[in-house]
This record gives C-alpha cells, sequence and structure tokens, in this order.
C-alpha cells in the first residue's frame, strides 16, 4: 500500500496547520487561474454558427413550450441547454457578456466538482478485507477526509496530498476542453457533462464506502440534469461504476465488481430507472440520424482523434492550430511533435506498467472509452462529404479529460512494486504540473489568435444598429455564408437568426421600399433584376385589370425555376386593401396594397411561366403594369 498519498503523521491540537501552504491552497489557485485564463478566452470569442440557432430561436419562440425546448438540434436532445440559452437571449439580445458569463460559471462549477472528485479518490482508500480506510470512516466515527468534508478547512488540508495537483492541473488546462468551452453552444453540452462525470464519480465512491443514501439521490439528481443538457451524458453512471471498481481493485480489494454493485445499488438502480424514462421520451421526440460513414471513414476519423488530438493533448499540445472560414479551429500539430507525444505517452504506459501494480486495467479502461466516446460520432458525423479535420477540432474529445484525470489520480496511489521508493516531493509535483501548464497554455494562446477571426461580430454590431433606425420592414435573405452558411437553412435567414435583435414588424413578405442587410450588416436600398419580366397586359391604359377573390394569370416572359424569387409590382389601385400573389406553383403571399400608383416588392416561392395575382378585399380594382420578377440585389 503507497501509505504516502494517503495518510499523515497524527496533529496534536497543539501543532499550526500550514494552512496557506497546503496542496489545496494550490488547487484552488489552480482553478482561480484557469479561470482568468479560460475569461480571456471567452472575451476573445464571439457569437458562432449554432449559437445563432439558439439565439434566433430564444427570440422567436416562448420558453414553455415544445416545439422550443423539444427540438431536434442535429440529433442533440439539450432542453435545458435551450432554456438557459433563451434567458440569456432575453437578457441581452447578441450581447456577448451574457453567454461569457454562463460559460465561466458552468466552466467553474466542473472544475470543482473535479476537485472534489479528486479529493475523493486520493484520500478514500480502502484498507485491507474492506476495513475502513488509515483516514478515517465516518462511519465508523474517524477523522478523515470524509469527515473533513463537514468539518475544518483544516482537517481538509492536511489530508489533501501533493499528487492531487498534476491530474488536477491535466484537468484544467488540458486543451482537449478548449474547443468546446470557446464555442458558447458546445460549452453547454460539454460543461455540464464533464460536471456530472466528476460529480457523480464522486457521489458513487463515497456511496460504496459509506452506504449513505444522499450520495445516490445527489448522484441521480445531477445525471438528470446532466441529461437535460446533453444526450452524451448517458456514459455517466457508466464512466462511474467503472471507477469505482477500479478503485477497488488498485488497492487490492477482493471482489470489487459485486461489491461496488452491492454498496452502490442505490445509485446503479435510480440511474437505470432515469436512463430507461429518459430512453424513452429521447426515442419519441428525436429522429436518429442514420450512419453515413464507411469503415475506412470510421478508421480515418478515429485516427485523426487520437493521433493528432488526444495524444498530443496529453502533452499541453496541440501548440498549432488551422483554420478556414467559416470552421472550427483544428488541432495542427507538426508531424514531429505528434511523434514525440506518442513515443513520451508510451513511456509512461511502460514506466506505469513497471514500477505500479494492478494498474494495466485503468489502461485498458481508457482504450475502451476514447474508441466507445467517439465511435459514434465517427459513424453519425462520418461520410463521403466529411473531412477528417472533424476529428481534429477536439470539441467531440472534451469530456475524455475527465476519465483522463481519474486514471491519473488511480495510477498516482497504486502501490508501488518496489514499497521503499519515495514518493513524488512537492517540487518534483510543481514543476511537472508546470511543464504542462505552460505547454497547455501556448496552446490556448494560439487556439484563441485563430478563434477570434471572426465577421460575425463586425456583422452583428453592425447590424444592431442599422436594425434599430426607423424604416419599411425587410424582405426574408440569408446571412452571410461565412457568418451562417446555407447548411444550417432555414436557420440562416435573417427573420430568424436576427429576430431577438429586430421589432415584430420588421421581416415581413411585402415591402413599399426595397432594402437589404449587406454582408457587413449595412442597410442599403435594392433593386430587381430583370431575369423575367410582366408582359404587357392588354387592358388599354391599365395593362391587368385585378379585382376579386379568384387569381388571374400575370403572364411572365419565360419559365422560372423553383427558387425565392422578389416581383416588383408597379400598381394603381382605387383604396387601401390587400391582393394574393404566387407564381405558377407555390404558395400564395398576402400583400397590402395603397390607394393610388405605387409600387410593392413581394418575396414568393416557386415556379411557372406565370404569377397567380387576386384581390379578397371586397371592392378594390388595381391595374398592374409592367415590371421585373427576379432576384434582389444591392450595389456591393
Amino acid at each position: 500500500m503507497n501509505t504516502a498519498l494517503v495518510t499523515s503523521p497524527p496533529v496534536s491540537t497543539q501543532t499550526p496547520i500550514r494552512r496557506w501552504t497546503s496542496p489545496l491552497v494550490a488547487a484552488v489557485g489552480l482553478i482561480a487561474v484557469q479561470l482568468a485564463v479560460r475569461g480571456w478566452v471567452a472575451g476573445r470569442g464571439y457569437f458562432y454558427w449554432d449559437d445563432l440557432i439558439l439565439a434566433g430561436r430564444a427570440g422567436r419562440l416562448p420558453l414553455l413550450s415544445a416545439k422550443f425546448l423539444l427540438y431536434n438540434q442535429d440529433g442533440h436532445f439539450m432542453p435545458a441547454a435551450f432554456a438557459l440559452s433563451w434567458v440569456t437571449t432575453r437578457l441581452g439580445p447578441y450581447v456577448w457578456t451574457g453567454p461569457a458569463i454562463s460559460m465561466l460559471v458552468l466552466q467553474l462549477a466542473a472544475s470543482i466538482a473535479v476537485l472534489r472528485m479528486l479529493l475523493v479518490l486520493s484520500s478514500a482508500r480502502y484498507a485491507a478485507r474492506g476495513a475502513p480506510a488509515a483516514v478515517g470512516d465516518v462511519r465508523e466515527g474517524g477523522s478523515g477526509m470524509l469527515r473533513s468534508w463537514r468539518g475544518t478547512w483544516g482537517n481538509l488540508a492536511r489530508h489533501t496530498p501533493w499528487m492531487i495537483l498534476l491530474p488536477l492541473a491535466f484537468y484544467l488546462f488540458c486543451p482537449l476542453t478548449l474547443p468546446a468551452f470557446a464555442w458558447w453552444s458546445a460549452a453547454l453540452n460539454a460543461l455540464p457533462l464533464q460536471f456530472a462525470l466528476a460529480w457523480v464519480v464522486g457521489d458513487a465512491l463515497l456511496l460504496v464506502r459509506t452506504g449513505r443514501t444522499r450520495y445516490a439521490v445527489s448522484g441521480c439528481v445531477v445525471l438528470l440534469v446532466a441529461l437535460l443538457f446533453f444526450e452524451k451524458s448517458v456514459i455517466v453512471p457508466f464512466v462511474a461504476f467503472t471507477a469505482a471498481v477500479l478503485l477497488r481493485y488498485v488497492d487490492g480489494q477482493d471482489r470489487p465488481i459485486r461489491m461496488v454493485a452491492r454498496r452502490g445499488a442505490g445509485l446503479w438502480i435510480g440511474s437505470a430507472a432515469l436512463l430507461l424514462c429518459w430512453g424513452a421520451l429521447y426515442g419519441t421526440v428525436m429522429h436518429v440520424s442514420a450512419v453515413h460513414s464507411t469503415a475506412a471513414g470510421v478508421r480515418a476519423l478515429l485516427n485523426h482523434a487520437v493521433s493528432r488530438g488526444i495524444v498530443p493533448a496529453l502533452l499541453g499540445g496541440p501548440w498549432s492550430w488551422d483554420r478556414w472560414l467559416p470552421s472550427v479551429p483544428w488541432a495542427a500539430a507538426p508531424g514531429w511533435a505528434v511523434m514525440v507525444a506518442w513515443l513520451v505517452v508510451a513511456a509512461v504506459v511502460a514506466y506505469s506498467l513497471r514500477t505500479r501494480r494492478r494498474v494495466w486495467p485503468v489502461w485498458l479502461a481508457l482504450v475502451v472509452y476514447v474508441i466507445a466516446a467517439q465511435l459514434p460520432v465517427a459513424l453519425v458525423r462520418g461520410g463521403p462529404n466529411t473531412t477528417d479535420e472533424l476529428s481534429q477540432s477536439l470539441r467531440y474529445l472534451a469530456d475524455l479529460v475527465v476519465p483522463l484525470a481519474i486514471a491519473g489520480a488511480l495510477l498516482l496511489r497504486a502501490p508501488r512494486r518496489k514499497p521503499q521508493r519515495a514518493a513524488l516531493r512537492p517540487a518534483l509535483v510543481f514543476g511537472l504540473a508546470a511543464a504542462f501548464v505552460v505547454s497547455s497554455l501556448w496552446s490556448t494562446w494560439s487556439f484563441s489568435r485563430s478563434w477570434s477571426a471572426d465577421p460575425t461580430r463586425t456583422y452583428l454590431t453592425a447590424v444592431k444598429s442599422a436594425l434599430a433606425a426607423p424604416g419599411a420592414p425587410l424582405l426574408e435573405q440569408e446571412l452571410p455564408w461565412d457568418v451562417l452558411s446555407p447548411v444550417a437553412y432555414p436557420h440562416n435567414r435573417i427573420s430568424e437568426a436576427l429576430s431577438p435583435l429586430a421589432r415584430p414588424d420588421m421581416f415581413a413578405g411585402s415591402t413599399p421600399h426595397l432594402r437589404m442587410i449587406t454582408n457587413s450588416g449595412q442597410i442599403v436600398d435594392a433593386v430587381v433584376w430583370w431575369n423575367r419580366r410582366i408582359v404587357t397586359g392588354r387592358v388599354r391604359h391599365c395593362g391587368y385589370s385585378i379585382s376579386g377573390a379568384q387569381p388571374k394569370p400575370i403572364a411572365l416572359d419565360g419559365p422560372m425555376i423553383d427558387n425565392a424569387w422578389t416581383a416588383q409590382l408597379n400598381y394603381l389601385a382605387n383604396r387601401d386593401g390587400q391582393i394574393t400573389v404566387g407564381l405558377q406553383y407555390g404558395q400564395a403571399v398576402l400583400v397590402p396594397v395603397h390607394a393610388g400608383v405605387n409600387t410593392v416588392y413581394v418575396r414568393i416561392i416557386g415556379h411557372g411561366t406565370y404569377l397567380r395575382i387576386g384581390s379578397p378585399t371586397p371592392g378594390l380594382n388595381m391595374c398592374l403594369g409592367v415590371g421585373p420578377v427576379g432576384v434582389a440585389s444591392y450595389d456591393r
């Protein structure tokens, strides 16, 4: 037994406690530094891609509606994330401060949960044959780690080993979590999952150790909340069970699987019930994407995820990132650095197997997790149109850092094959942690430099001011491709994405003054191309005479393909009223008209060789002249 990690000499009541030089103080300091670094990253970021979809839906839909909360977001089931995005958007439409604060709060919660988990992992040690641990047991009246949760700061500080700083620093600064943190919509998935993984693992260990029901209840509540943020949270109880089993196995206990299953039954049964209920709801409201990838595609994505993503990140990499707008940055570690990282990882694995006992299942569990966690992504997201760099974006790997921290803590506490060997000194622990942090900070800086190059900030800043000015309604158009590409249709329409910023009548199907939003976010006058024209009507001095609800055919000088078009209608009306306008094949639009000679611009979707125009307003008579039907455009 490696008692250096878990035992301390008796401390008399007269012995002063070095509270400000304890590992716990250093751990809290590391968390503070992480928040400062992540705050800097968040400050340099901005809304990106799915963030506009979340904000746009929050601007159009009520919070408590199934259409909003149970929406299928690219296969994600995340009602709690939608609710948080709704509140954030309504408090400050497209104000980045709100999302940045929410990301930092979630990150703080996840970091505290990881610290708690590592404290339990490093101090809640089992003795032979299930006897109470050397540091005490709550049920036996000991004064160890578990009692210290309710005790003084001094007790907690005394029982925190320096070794905890290594896995903690790895979690706090590992670049694997960086891309998912910086992207708001991804953070709403990734950070609650990280919190749940760490918290439920801690609850499982404490439940198995003490048998207290509150840990089963706490674990189930956290699992439920996590499932409402991200469907991948289904892995949480399996990771918790595995961690509890590995803990007992590393400590040399008999029948670890049976013991963990029996002592943690309340958590496992509660989790199973939650997963069954959640699975029924998920299957009802969601439509799972079909598998698009091939065996070769899956292998390629997994290879890039491991070699280009995970392995360099274990040393604080990838140190450099590539990007082409509008994609996210992806890890681009140099080939020589990837090779060195592989050699270092292989050396660490070999060294741990040679110097520590009972650690091979820990490495095996990690390999299984890496494959199991990434296989669904490779199967669903892969395909002939998917690049291998998808897995190098690292946002699908963020949850892996928690199992890696668990594995690190287990490896450090595993008994040595030569017990007389001295444990790592605090100075060496600090040196290793500092080297990793410096390497990770370099990767963080290079990522932030790439991530901050975002045209969305310029566009939204300008369009906020433009939409605040009075003016005629705008016809529908799409956002610039480098803000939200057509792949996101229909969410890339301005009426949806910009709804949090616009007054209710800002977007309409027709307008008396044709204007458009430029790629820089300015609102300017626009014109209609003469792709097709309304031919001259046969009614003398009138063109086409329109009256009555029955639509009349208005001939064009050629056919139009199925698309969204803008029709410029030049008319003379005897009174105010409404008309219906549509192509030969397509949905008709209800358009207001006004008495006198006027022009109205109408957005219509469809195809055919003529327009259909009628008037449901009794007594309205209208003459229609020649005009263009085509693409609306502004002078670039």
